[in-house]
């Protein structure tokens, strides 16, 4: 393979199973020049299994802006990089926007090479609407943050994603009950792919009940889905706000539009801007 002098190569790889590795994937790190990777250790382990012997370089979350100028230079000498995580497809939760964004800025090529993703593979499986969703990554850590960021999102009718971390998975399910409601539904997508990969699926109350009364639930690499808000959600819209409403986005932009009516009406903004993206989506 013939890769293209100067181009940032966005790499896929595999989550868990490493079967789910593309042949483009393989032939782009063995022809690349060079391979940024979030951790060189695990990343050297996954080459050594495709006999890949290109040189490993690291570019995770506390040295990005750091090394990113170099990289840049490297490129525009004419080098092809490739960029991968851990697992998965990088940009997601994973170090490398500021790369790709540098890359863009200056006029290089940014080329993707797709393929496994958690987050799209929790979605083909797990029975909840996929038309539209809504990729949150990782909740913050406290409490009260996560509990203010979940309240933001109560209202949203798309479907909602989330990474999570085993040791709050029961801390984060609890807050999502509390806020969302225990009926509302959700999956549990743990280690997918590999050998214990399950999907845990029912309201809120029944996942957390699964999740509590079973440590193994409790282990590994998480996602959490989160059915949207029903109709119902957007009840505190009476008629004559919808109609204000309604004739601001004739003129202004979805935030514009909310936000200036929610002075006039003294309804929440966040629920005026969730109901202005649904009546603007379905034009």
């Amino acid at each position: 393979m013939i890769l293209e002098k100067g181009a940032l190569y966005v790499v896929a790889t595999p989550i868990g199973n490493l079967g789910d590795m593309s042949q483009r994937a393989i032939e782009v790190l063995r022809d690349a020049t060079l391979i940024a990777a979030e951790d060189t250790r695990h990343t050297r382990q996954l080459l050594q299994q495709f006999d890949i012997s290109t040189e490993c370089t690291a570019l995770h979350e506390h040295n990005e802006r750091k090394v990113t100028a170099g990289l840049l230079t490297r490129l525009a000498q004419g080098d092809s990089i490739a960029l991968v995580s851990d697992a998965g497809t990088p940009l997601l939760s994973d170090p490398g926007f500021h790369l790709v964004r540098e890359a863009v800025t200056q006029g290089l090529t940014v080329i993707p090479v797709p393929g496994p993703s958690a987050t799209m593979a929790a979605l083909s499986a797990a029975g909840l609407p996929t038309d539209r969703f809504c990729f949150e990554g990782f909740l913050p850590n406290k409490t009260t943050a996560r509990c203010r960021r979940l309240e933001a999102l109560r209202q949203v009718t798309s479907t909602l994603v989330f990474f999570e971390a085993p040791h709050r998975i029961l801390a984060t399910l609890q807050d999502m009950q509390t806020i969302f409601g225990a009926e509302r539904k959700g999956v549990l997508a743990r280690e997918l792919t590999k050998r214990f990969e399950t999907f845990l699926r029912g309201n809120l109350a029944e996942l957390l009940h699964q999740v509590s009364a079973d440590e193994n639930q409790q282990k590994g690499e998480m996602v959490i889905l989160v059915e949207g808000a029903s109709a119902e959600a957007h009840s505190g819209i009476d008629a004559e706000t919808e109609r204000v409403l309604k004739i601001l986005l004739r003129q202004l932009s979805v935030k514009q539009a909310a936000s200036l009516a929610a002075e006039i009406t003294g309804v929440k903004k966040n629920l005026l801007y969730q109901f202005a993206l649904q009546e603007t989506s379905s034009d």
